[in-house]
C-alpha cells in the first residue's frame, strides 16, 4: 500500500514530471492522428480505386487489342464459370482531346476508353460517378433535357452549388447554336438550325434568362448548308446542331472545370458541348482519325488521376474509328476484359486459373491491387516511415523520464534511506520508481488519447479554422479532390500506441529504480 501512496505522492507533487507528461501526451496524440489521417487516405483512395476497377483484368500487352472478347469471355466463363459476377470488354487507348472555348481551341491528352454501356456498369461503381440519375441507372450516350446535378452530391454539402450545370444538356446545346448563329452575318445565316430569339422578344417568349427557343425551318430550294453543319465525312446530310447532336461521350469532369479556392466550380465545357478525339488506327502503317463528339455526361470519380484524363466512348464507336473491326466477319477488337468477382477476396486464386489459361506472352492477369501495386506499397511505406518518425517523439519523452527521475532518485535518497531502515526491502523501492513512471506513462498516454481522438473527431473545422487565419488552405481540394480530410481510427491502433507509450515509460524508470532500489540506507541517510 505504502508503495501506492508514495507514487500518488510524487505525482501529485513533483512538477518536474509535468514536462515528461506532456511529452507522452503529444507524442500519442499526435501518432493517433497522423495514423487515423493515413488510414482514411489509404481507405478512401483504395476504396475509389477499386470502384473505377474491376476485381479482375485480362488484357492485352499491346494497343492492338485482340479479336473477338466475345469469344475470350467465354474461355473465362469455363475456367471460372462459378466465380464470375459479371464481366465486359472494354477499348483502352491514348488519345487527344481538342474543343473551343470563347473562339480559342484548346488540346489535351486523355486516355479514351471504349465500353459497353448496357454492361460496364456491373464490373464497378461506374454509374455511381456520372452527374445525371438517369444514367446512374442506366448508361446512355444520349444527351438529356436536363436534370443534371447542379451539386456535388458525392460531399453532401447543399451549399456547394455547381454554377451553369441547371442549363446542361439539351437547353445548352440549343442555347449555343443559337448564339453561333446570331453572330454570322444576316446574309450568311441559314434557316436549318434552331433560331433563339434575342432578349428584346417578346415576354410571352422567353425561356431562359431572356432567351427563347424557335423550331428551325427546313432548308430552302438551293440553299446550301452553313459549314458548321455539314458533317466532316462530307456526306450531303445537313447537321442541324440545335436538333441533333454527335456520338456521345462521358467526359472526366475535371476536364471540363476547374476548381477555385473558394471551392467553387467554374465550367467551361458542358454536356451539350462538342468535342474533336483524334486517335491513331490499328493499322500499319498507323494513321490520324479524327471525329465530333457531343458531351452527353461528366464521371466524377474524386480522383484527379482519373477525371483528368478519361473519356468513355461507345465502344463499337472507338472500334470504327481505329479500323479495328474485321470487314470480313464484323467481329470487332478489344484491349481488356474487366471482370467483377462473387468473392473479392478470391481475387489471387481465380487470377492463377486465367493465368494459367491465357499465355502471358499475349494476355497479362491481373487483379486491382496488382494494377496499383506500386501505389499502394508507396502508401504503406509512407505510412511505416511516419510511424517510425512520430514513435521517436515518444522515444524523447522516455529520455526526458529517465533524466527526471536520476534527479528524483538523488533528490530522495534520503527519503529511500529511511524506508530501508524501517524495513522496506529493495523490491518494494524498486516497485515505488517503477509504479511512477506507469502512472507517468498512463496519465500522459491518456491524456493524449483523449486528445488526439478529439482532434480526429473535429480535424475538418480545425483546418478551417487554420486555413481562416493563415488564409492559405490546410487541405486543397485541387490537389487531393476530396472535399474534406478523410479520417478513420482503428481501435486496435489506438491500442498499441497507448500501450506503446505506457511500456516507454516504465522502460525509462528501470535504470533510476534499480539505482534506488540498490542504495544503502546509511550511505543514503549520511546524505544531505
Amino acid at each position: 500500500m505504502y508503495k501506492l501512496l508514495l507514487c500518488w505522492r510524487y505525482l501529485r507533487t513533483r512538477y518536474i514530471a509535468l514536462a515528461s507528461i506532456i511529452s507522452v501526451t503529444l507524442g500519442v496524440a499526435t501518432l493517433i492522428v497522423a495514423n487515423s489521417v493515413m488510414a482514411g487516405f489509404s481507405q478512401e483512395m483504395q476504396g475509389r480505386i477499386h470502384g473505377i476497377l474491376s476485381d479482375l483484368v485480362v488484357k492485352s500487352h499491346g494497343a492492338e487489342g485482340f479479336k473477338d472478347p466475345a469469344a475470350h469471355m467465354e474461355r473465362i466463363e469455363r475456367v471460372a464459370g462459378d466465380q464470375i459476377a459479371a464481366m465486359t470488354p472494354t477499348l483502352e487507348i491514348p488519345a487527344m482531346l481538342a474543343f473551343e472555348v470563347q473562339g480559342n481551341w484548346h488540346q489535351r491528352q486523355v486516355t479514351l476508353i471504349g465500353i459497353d454501356p448496357n454492361t460496364y456498369g456491373q464490373v464497378g461503381d461506374f454509374n455511381r460517378y456520372l452527374q445525371h440519375p438517369e444514367n446512374r441507372r442506366q448508361v446512355e450516350f444520349e444527351l438529356r433535357e436536363g436534370g443534371y446535378d447542379t451539386v456535388d452530391r458525392q460531399s453532401g454539402d447543399p451549399l456547394r452549388v455547381r454554377h451553369r450545370m441547371d442549363i446542361a444538356g439539351w437547353v445548352h446545346r440549343r442555347m449555343d447554336a443559337a448564339f453561333r448563329r446570331d453572330l454570322q452575318p444576316p446574309a450568311e445565316r441559314g434557316a436549318g438550325a434552331g433560331d433563339l430569339a434575342p432578349s428584346n422578344a417578346p415576354p410571352e417568349e422567353l425561356a431562359y434568362e431572356g432567351w427563347a427557343f424557335t423550331r428551325g425551318e427546313p432548308l430552302k430550294p438551293g440553299e446550301q448548308p452553313r459549314p458548321e453543319e455539314m458533317p466532316r465525312d462530307g456526306s450531303s446530310e445537313v447537321f442541324d446542331p440545335a436538333r441533333q447532336i454527335h456520338t456521345g461521350i462521358i467526359m472526366g469532369i475535371a476536364l471540363a472545370h476547374y476548381r477555385l479556392k473558394d471551392g467553387s466550380d467554374q465550367f467551361f465545357l458542358l454536356p451539350g458541348d462538342d468535342v474533336t478525339l483524334t486517335v491513331s488506327t490499328a493499322g500499319t502503317p498507323p494513321k490520324a482519325a479524327f471525329e465530333d463528339f457531343t458531351i452527353v455526361d461528366f464521371y466524377e470519380s474524386k480522383l484527379s488521376e482519373y477525371d483528368e484524363t478519361s473519356i468513355f466512348v461507345p465502344l463499337e464507336t472507338l472500334q470504327r474509328m481505329r479500323e479495328m473491326i474485321d470487314p470480313e466477319t464484323n467481329i470487332g477488337y478489344a484491349t481488356s476484359i474487366q471482370i467483377k468477382l462473387r468473392d473479392p477476396a478470391a481475387g489471387n486464386q481465380v487470377r492463377d486459373m486465367l493465368r494459367a489459361e491465357f499465355p502471358a506472352g499475349r494476355y497479362a492477369v491481373d487483379t486491382w491491387r496488382d494494377q496499383q501495386g506500386p501505389l499502394l506499397a508507396a502508401v504503406n511505406l509512407e505510412s511505416t516511415i511516419l510511424n517510425v518518425l512520430l514513435f521517436m517523439i515518444i522515444a524523447v519523452a522516455g529520455f526526458g523520464i529517465l533524466a527526471i527521475f536520476f534527479m528524483i532518485v538523488v533528490e530522495k535518497t534520503k527519503d529511500v534511506g529511511i524506508l530501508k531502515s524501517l524495513g522496506a526491502p529493495s523490491r518494494g523501492i524498486l516497485g515505488i520508481f517503477l509504479g511512477y513512471g506507469l502512472a507517468l506513462g498512463i496519465v500522459g498516454s491518456g491524456g493524449g488519447m483523449v486528445m488526439g481522438l478529439l482532434f480526429v473527431a473535429n480535424i475538418n473545422q480545425i483546418a478551417d479554422a487554420l486555413a481562416y487565419c493563415t488564409g492559405q488552405p490546410v487541405f486543397d481540394p485541387n490537389v487531393y479532390y476530396f472535399t474534406e480530410i478523410p479520417v478513420v481510427v482503428h481501435p486496435l491502433t489506438v491500442a498499441w500506441i497507448v500501450v506503446g507509450a505506457m511500456l516507454i515509460a516504465v522502460m525509462a524508470s528501470i535504470l533510476p529504480a534499480r539505482r534506488a532500489a540498490l542504495l544503502h540506507p546509511v550511505e543514503a541517510l549520511r546524505q544531505k
